[in-house]
């Protein structure tokens, strides 16, 4: 049986635009929420112990969202498939999500709301990294630090919202009163 080699060229011809495309959206997000210590709310509150410092996070996002980028990149360079499209709807999904997050915790202040939300994008990044590794491994792996970082933030929003009864706008009684 002979074997037709992959070409993977393309992947870095898509990659040059969906690596900018998702560190922009992302970072955009960010801004607009005027998320971090820069923001008077969220540098009020009291800081779980175990809260990366805050010039970590800048670098960490342009790292997840760079390999975000090229794990879409690898999977658009893969041919067209029914695993390729559910792959491509749940990383869309998820996305969407993770871009919701931040206007939900720093800009209106709803921790509890901000946590059942990275909650579901976790499971829905976890269901992506499924659907990517069958289109394409290297495109699931390349999601694996973003799951790790995505459950150290998901504590880290649990943590904020213990330690700081009352700074939820509209609590949901899941971290604090």
């Amino acid at each position: 049986m002979a074997t037709v080699a992959r070409d993977d060229r393309g992947i870095w011809t898509k990659a040059a635009v969906t690596v900018p495309a998702i560190v922009i959206v992302g970072f955009a997000s960010g801004a607009l929420s005027n998320s971090g210590f820069t923001n008077s709310w969220y540098a009020a509150l009291a800081q779980p112990s175990f809260q990366p410092p805050g010039w970590a996070f800048g670098m960490v996002w342009t790292t997840l969202y760079t390999m975000m980028g090229i794990a879409l990149a690898v999977v658009l360079d893969a041919p067209p498939s029914p695993a390729r499209r559910r792959g491509l709807a749940l990383f869309g999904l998820q996305l969407l999500l993770n871009l919701c997050w931040s206007p939900n915790f720093f800009a209106m202040h709803a921790i509890d709301a901000a946590l059942v939300l990275i909650i579901v994008t976790t499971v829905l990044l976890v269901a992506t990294i499924a659907a990517l590794w069958r289109v394409r491994p290297l495109a699931g792996a390349l999601l694996l630090p973003y799951l790790a970082w995505l459950c150290l933030a998901t504590a880290l929003n649990f943590e904020t919202g213990r330690l700081n009864p009352g700074a939820d706008s509209h609590p949901l009684g899941i971290t604090g009163a």
